[in-house]
């Protein structure tokens, strides 16, 4: 699928700019397509997973409310609630109600999800970069300058 905004058209007007989003989007959902295959073939763990293990990770704490955790990686709450289940089954978290108010439930990661992460994270970090310097390879359906454009399109926009 190729999205492309023309270099003779505005990338501010709608069409330029929606193509240029479409395009960034594509993109975005093939990574984390390729990130998510990946870690769960090498180190079976989920990318939104290994995702919320990282935020939890560097809250002060090391816990967050589950309603601040699925903000923070783009779900909904009863989502948030399963991820939280799954990571507890594998011994990565924990729950842990908030004294303030009992309704409130935190998600904590465990020593065992912090051995996880630092066992993960270089590597991880490894694999994005080849994913992102080798594009044409693992993503040939998509075209890397296109994709430039649209990323310099609306940082344009986006930038204060």
């Amino acid at each position: 699928m190729h999205m492309q905004v023309s270099n003779h058209e505005d990338p501010t007007s709608v069409g330029g700019l929606s193509a240029a989003w479409s395009q960034v989007a594509v993109f975005a959902s093939a990574m984390d397509a390729s990130l998510g295959k990946w870690l769960t073939d090498t180190r079976g763990i989920g990318l939104t997973d290994y995702r919320a293990l990282v935020h939890l990770s560097q809250a002060s704490d090391k816990e967050l409310r589950v309603n601040e955790l699925a903000q923070r990686i783009g779900l909904n709450q009863s989502s948030a609630t399963r991820l939280v289940s799954r990571l507890e089954a594998k011994n990565l978290t924990y729950r842990d109600t908030c004294p303030d108010d009992g309704r409130g439930v935190y998600a904590v990661i465990t020593e065992r999800g912090e051995a996880m992460l630092r066992e993960v994270r270089g590597i991880y970090e490894e694999r994005v970069r080849e994913l992102l310097g080798n594009m044409g390879a693992y993503f040939p359906e998509l075209d890397a300058h296109q994709l430039t454009g649209a990323l310099r399109d609306i940082s344009n926009l986006t930038s204060p």
